[in-house]
Formats: C-alpha cells, structure tokens, sequence
C-alpha cells in the first residue's frame, strides 16, 4: 500500500524543480520509519539526497524489515562523524564570542537536532527538516541558536502550507499559505507587516504568481474598533510599503470568508467583489492560526506541510509527531525548492 499521494497542486511543481535541482536535506530523527520510507521516496522521485541521523545499524535493521531501500541514502551518527570535531570547534567560538564561558560542546554537537543545525549553517546540508519525534521546542532551539538570523526579519515565524481539491473557495488554486502558525504568540505590529510581507514574497515563489495576501480580523475595513482590528489596519499599512505590487497585494483588515469567497465579498464589501481569492491569510495571534490550522486539517481533511520556518538564513522546517509521511515529503520537498532560490529569498543573506 503507498503512504504517499498523488502530486498535488502544491507538491508537483516542487517535484518538477527538485528534479532539475536536487537538494541534500537533513532529518535529525532518522530512526523513525515514516522517514525511511520518505527517504526512499524522495530518492525514488530524485528530487536529491536525504540525510538521516542516528544509529546506523539501527536504522539499516529498520529498514530491511520494513523492506526500504536506502540507495543513495546518507546515514550519520554525529558522534562519529568526520565533521563532528570541527563542528566543537565551530560552537566554543560561538559561545566565546557570545560571553559564554564553560560549555560542553561535545555533549550539545552529539544532540542530532543541534547537529543537523550545525550541517545546514556550514553547508554540508542544504536545509533541515525535524520534530517526527519531538516536542517543537526541540526543533526550534537549536535552530535558533546556530542558524543566522534574517537581519531585515524582526522575528522568526512560521508558516503552514495546506492544500485542499473538496473545500469550497480553498485559495486560487488549491493551495493557503497560514502564518504565523508556531513561534509568535501575540504578534506587533511590526510582527505582523513583515510576517505578512515575508510570508506573501514565499507563496510567490511557491505559486509563480502575483498572490493576494489577507490580514485577517473579525472586522471588515473599520467595521470595528477594537484594539485588535486597528493593530490589523496598522499592520496592512506597514506590509504594503515592504511589498511591489507585482509580486503581492495585501488586503486588510478583512474578515476570513470576504478573503476567500467572492459572493461573500460581493455583499459586505462590494469593492473588493472582482478580487481573486486569497493566497496567504495572516492571523491575528497564534492562537486563531493554529487553531484555524487544526480545523482544516483534522475536520476539513485538507493536506498540511510545514511548518516553514521563516526568519532565518538557511531553510529550516518543523512538523509535528502525527506527521504523515505524505507531510514529511511534501515540506521536505518545499524545503529544497527553498535552497534553490536561496538568493531570491535571502538576497542580503
């Protein structure tokens, strides 16, 4: 029985690119079968070379019987690794240069999460894709500690791609990017214009298209003056100035259903009636987006990947523990098609 699906609207552009450029992408838990069968698969698809950290015999006995092949897969265990020296080296300079006296770096390089961070900050792998076995926090705090920050992004977020071919009025074609769905609790202003325009400048990329972004609120266009709608108009404001209007046009503060169906928009907001559906929604908290992520996922049956994480120099990417192995090879793949633009995505990086 295959574990994976069809390409979609989402996936299949990314398998087309990856083909022509294939990326090294790096998974820290490897002794998982569920990356197994992904890293066969995306070697099957040649989209590039997977890397698994781990036990090696370990994760070669799990493969056999699951009968998997690990052809052109790349098995590490970092404290056996040639880089794993030059990888202490590299952290107690870190460290020295930040104040702090006194680490053991052995110990926190031996980590596979801190290791694979590590390989993708130093180019031995072109980005990293973790948490099929852990809490996120174990995911982002390695990556925040040894991945170089964005300098133009004020803080790092994190965005869901999801895609549905059965929900009504689901984006222009099958595809909403949904930020920020991870990192930020209760975003600023600030916060929210450059999530929104970061965010808007990805589904470019990913869409090869004008997208339309929605800063989303329970308020249409002054319909209401909480604290919450005007952080919402403040943030639109601040977005459109980051943006050019042939890459992304921002929309706010509007309510959900006037940024996805057209007969809706027609009625509250007549002026935006001939507008294409939204591309990129831009929730107020994290609260509203993840909980906005769960309800699409597990009550609309639509397909997550990610989450992207945005705001670091290097592509990095988190799912959680009840990941599918058609998530995990759909946001690695998003992943690798990110390393190939790197330089559009992070032109100061």
């Amino acid at each position: 029985m295959s574990h994976f699906f069809e390409p979609n609207s989402f996936t299949k552009p990314l398998f087309d690119q990856l083909k022509r450029h294939p990326k090294r992408i790096v998974f820290p838990e490897g002794e998982d079968e569920r990356v197994l069968r992904v890293a066969a698969r995306f070697v099957e698809l040649e989209l590039g070379v997977p890397i698994l950290l781990g036990d090696r015999d370990r994760i070669f006995e799990m493969a056999k019987e699951l009968d998997v092949s690990m052809n052109f897969v790349r098995v590490l265990n970092p404290l056996k690794s040639s880089d794993f020296q030059l990888f202490c080296n590299r952290l107690e300079r870190i460290e020295r240069y930040r104040g702090v006296v006194g680490v053991d770096a052995e110990k926190v390089v031996a980590k596979p999460h801190y290791f694979a961070a590590m390989m993708v900050q130093y180019g031995q792998a072109d980005a990293c894709l973790g948490g099929n076995l852990t809490e996120p926090t174990g995911v982002f705090r390695p990556l925040l500690h040894l991945i170089a920050p964005d300098a133009k992004v004020p803080k790092v977020f994190a965005v869901t791609v999801m895609t549905s071919d059965r929900l009504a009025n689901f984006g222009r074609d099958g595809v909403l990017f949904l930020a920020d769905t991870g990192l930020i609790p209760d975003p600023k202003v600030d916060d929210l214009a450059s999530i929104a325009a970061e965010t808007g400048m990805l589904a470019r990329h990913h869409m090869g298209r004008r997208v339309r972004v929605a800063m989303l609120s329970h308020s249409n266009h002054g319909s209401s003056r909480s604290e919450s709608a005007l952080k919402m108009v403040a943030a639109t404001a601040a977005a459109r100035e980051k943006v050019s209007l042939d890459d992304c046009v921002i929309d706010g503060e509007i309510q959900l259903d006037v940024a996805l169906d057209p007969e809706v928009a027609a009625c509250k907001l007549p002026a935006m009636s001939k507008n294409e559906r939204a591309d990129v929604l831009v929730f107020p908290s994290l609260d509203a987006a993840h909980i906005s992520l769960k309800i699409l996922r597990h009550l609309g049956g639509a397909e997550s990947y990610g989450k992207l994480i945005r705001g670091l120099t290097r592509p990095a990417a988190q799912v959680p523990r009840t990941a599918t192995e058609e998530m995990i090879l759909g946001t690695a793949a998003a992943l690798g098609v990110e390393a190939i633009q790197y330089r559009l995505l992070h032109p100061h990086g």
